[in-house]
């Protein structure tokens, strides 16, 4: 089996530069085995091992290994799209989304939900959203807003998930079931622990005194716990592993945990609430989902709910980890954003440095954008760190040939023309199309600070006007087109206008008159600067250059 393995490992490897991917080779591998479907994980288990070694080798050293098998000539060739899904073929794919709602989606999470809505339309299938509504930590607080805000964003995404919306705060009657179940079984406990002395016990391998309890003792701690007679961080409901388990966290970890907390669609209805990993366990179960995308950093996470699975004897999705995706640069933390949303330093969940799908799309950003840059990553167990370019250079593709053009002084320096060449300058209104504009030319006209200081007393163009000797008065040279510096400017008719930048701060200047008529949710490139999107008149958003 491992030569089976190991062939289609570097099969993959040499066709997708050097990198096999999991997936891939595990459905080859099923393909050709089909007796091995009776004992998946372990399969799978072997195939982590052997493409982690494959993509370890030098793409010289995978084309010498794949002489010593019996294969046709690979050539190499970039991957279309996304890998296959395993065991997707003979049945219908029904994956879900799980958001926690601390607050809008922004472009980091946003991955996992484009790749899982790519998956289930390629194969025809059915995205559920569950709103993941259970009581967090304290660090980890529900917003409000982000019940409306989460699917607003994925609709402006084009995410089709299902009609039926499941919020886990209406489910908690069916995870108290099956808890219930669980302690009937003897596979979980209530634990009057604190957490010190769960992780020393934990530590050293040793079961707590509260484990020994029987069935009917734990039903009763448990109705007590529901009925609401324990404070917070009183009692939890423990799950029954092996304690020689080799990761500590996994030994009789909790299950369910008491919160004194208000939540803000049940209030005080409950005061019990499950850890992710058991609802996750149960619903996975109850709706049918046969596949799950989660990131590589829940691993232990979903070897419980494998456990759990196992305890009932229920059927398990296949699970498909990713790596870890960040941006360079950009702060991708929904805890300190709700902070600064709630203090007010940021303007809202659409200020630009939420990096919040509302930010983007108020910065002018495309959906078709967002989504080629996350699906050109593919799926991957690898964390991704990119440069923000690439996304800019995506979403420059959708916008540049349609982005109106215009100039814009932010920092004006007032220069004097000795005499006016023109009434009005011709200019492209569009990049390679027969459209213009017309700039309005008298005789005071402003440049930028940066070009006046970088070109003063040297000749330089007026872009799409003329020649001149930089200066306070400036001398009109004439219209010979000299390779020389080009520098934007507007005339004496402008509009002053505000830009919202990405880290926040605001800039004022000058623009050309036609800018007043730009209308609402536009895109305008001002000219040697960057893309900006028209908010309202006379306000715009920086997308980037």
């Amino acid at each position: 089996m491992e030569n089976i393995i190991l062939k289609h490992a570097l099969l993959n490897a040499i066709q997708y530069n050097g990198k096999a991917n999991e997936n891939a080779v595990l459905g080859k591998v099923l393909s050709e085995v089909p007796e091995a479907r009776k004992n998946v994980e372990l399969v799978r288990k072997s195939i982590t091992k052997i493409v982690a070694k494959v993509n370890k080798m030098k793409p010289e050293e995978q084309q010498k290994l794949i002489k010593g098998f019996k294969v046709e000539k690979v050539e190499k060739k970039e991957r279309e799209g996304l890998p296959p899904l395993t065991d997707a073929v003979d049945k219908k794919v029904v994956m879900r989304l799980a958001p926690f709602p601390s607050g809008p989606l922004h472009i980091g999470n946003a991955k996992q939900f484009i790749i899982n809505d790519w998956y289930v339309k390629h194969y025809g299938g059915k995205l559920i959203l569950f709103i993941d509504d259970t009581m967090g930590s304290m660090e980890k607080q529900i917003v409000k807003d982000a019940y409306d805000l989460i699917p607003e964003g994925l609709t402006w995404l084009g995410i089709k998930y299902d009609k039926k919306i499941y919020y886990k705060s209406d489910r908690l009657d069916i995870y108290y079931k099956y808890a219930e179940e669980l302690i009937k079984k003897d596979k979980a406990y209530v634990c009057e622990c604190g957490l010190n002395e769960l992780r020393e016990l934990r530590a050293q391998k040793k079961e707590c005194i509260h484990r020994q309890r029987s069935v009917d003792e734990n039903l009763k701690f448990w109705n007590d716990m529901l009925k609401g007679k324990y404070k917070e961080g009183e009692v939890t409901l423990r799950i029954k592993t092996d304690m020689n388990h080799p990761n500590p966290a996994f030994r009789d970890r909790v299950l369910f945990r008491v919160s004194d907390r208000v939540h803000p669609r049940v209030k005080n209805k409950y005061k019990v609430w499950p850890l992710l990993e058991f609802s996750w366990a149960v619903d996975d179960h109850l709706c049918g989902i046969t596949h799950i995308l989660r990131g590589k950093d829940l691993m232990m996470e979903s070897e419980m709910e494998r456990y759990i699975w196992d305890i009932f004897g229920w059927k398990h999705p296949v699970i498909i980890h990713t790596g870890k995706f960040m941006i360079d640069g950009v702060n991708l933390s929904k805890s300190k954003a709700q902070h600064e949303v709630a203090s007010g330093e940021y303007s809202g969940w659409d200020d630009p440095r939420t990096w919040s799908l509302q930010s983007l799309k108020r910065r002018g950003f495309k959906p078709e954008a967002i989504r080629n840059f996350i699906i050109s990553f593919g799926v991957t167990e690898h964390e991704a760190n990119v440069s923000v370019d690439k996304l800019y250079s995506e979403n420059r593709k959708l916008i540049d040939s349609k982005s109106e053009r215009y100039f814009f002084v932010s920092d004006p320096v007032e220069i004097t023309l000795n005499k006016i060449p023109a009434r009005s300058a011709k200019a492209p209104l569009f990049p390679g199309k027969r459209k213009f504009r017309k700039i309005p030319v008298t005789k005071k006209i402003y440049v930028d600070k940066i070009d006046f200081v970088a070109n003063r007393e040297k000749e330089v163009r007026l872009m799409h006007l003329c020649n001149i000797d930089l200066d306070k008065k400036a001398k009109f040279t004439g219209k010979t087109m000299k390779d020389i510096p080009k520098i934007h400017w507007v005339s004496s008719k402008h509009v002053k206008i505000k830009i919202v930048l990405d880290n926040g701060k605001t800039i004022e200047g000058l623009a050309e008159p036609a800018v007043a008529k730009v209308k609402p949710n536009q895109m305008v490139q001002f000219e040697r600067l960057f893309f900006v999107r028209a908010d309202k008149k006379n306000l715009f958003y920086y997308a980037h250059k």
